[in-house]
């Protein structure tokens, strides 16, 4: 059976996160393992606070799994600081990881931020070169590419640049109103439009981690990038129209949460 790490936050309610991951994983048919990078108190409604785990910690996390079971592919979520991306770039570097997938997580669909400046600048420099594919979104892409997207013709302008810039191929998401679910990959100059279709569902929390994770598994089972992203695609498709509902809130919590203590306040 082929392996697969994740390195990211948790979620306790389970549709998000390293719980997210792991289920995404093992349906697909790999052996999963993880790292944790922050414990986070959130659910489908917003996030309550955030305790990130020691750099040091998270490098032997690291070193525990790839000195016994070394993974086949790496997915790397929620990193909330530049430090824990420093210790993550130099443990792969120092292992030639392979199949890494970056969903470079900034936001939470509820809206909460769950990166710093710092760490997105760390990101670029540290994690992007490192990756076979990121998986952004569009609000993240705007980050990377520094630029608005408005359409699909600004999809491909953004995924070219991040993919040139940073040396990865880009699997650029098209939810957030921008088409009907139809996502852009672009990888060593060349873009292809891999089309879908929206689930009238409500209960997208965890889909970023899910389709991530589902990439890195059919990466490490040893199907190319477009057909790891198509099988991915189809095995999201069908967790969507499951239409499972398990929820009972009625909204966001609030607007702010707890970093190691401190509250932060949410940044539209």
């Amino acid at each position: 059976m082929k392996t697969v790490l994740s390195i990211a936050g948790t979620d306790p309610t389970g549709g998000a996160g390293i719980q997210a991951d792991i289920k995404t994983m093992t349906l697909n048919g790999v052996f999963a393992m993880s790292a944790v990078t922050a414990l986070v108190a959130q659910n489908t409604m917003g996030v309550r606070g955030i305790v990130q785990v020691e750099p040091e910690f998270l490098g032997q996390q690291l070193d525990a799994v790839f000195e016994d079971i070394p993974p086949d592919a790496v997915k790397i979520g929620m990193v909330f600081s530049s430090r824990l991306i420093e210790v993550i770039a130099s443990r792969l570097r120092h292992y030639k990881a392979r199949n890494v997938v970056l969903d470079p997580v900034m936001v939470a669909a509820s809206g909460d931020r769950l990166i710093n400046e710092e760490a997105i600048l760390a990101l670029k420099e540290e994690l992007m070169p490192l990756a076979a594919v990121a998986t952004p979104n569009i609000p993240e892409a705007q980050v990377l590419a520094g630029m608005v997207i408005h359409d699909s013709k600004d999809m491909e302008k953004a995924a070219g640049y991040i993919s040139s810039t940073y040396g990865c191929g880009v699997l650029l998401k098209g939810g957030h109103s921008v088409n009907d679910a139809n996502d852009l990959l672009y990888d060593r100059g060349s873009a292809r439009w891999f089309m879908g279709r929206r689930i009238d569902n409500p209960n997208t929390h965890g889909t970023g981690c899910t389709l991530s994770s589902a990439i890195a598994a059919n990466l490490a089972k040893g199907y190319d990038l477009h057909a790891s992203i198509g099988l991915a695609k189809e095995y999201l498709t069908g967790a969507l129209e499951a239409m499972l509902d398990l929820g009972r809130g009625s909204g966001p919590m609030n607007h702010g949460f707890y970093l190691q203590g401190k509250y932060v306040q949410h940044r539209d």
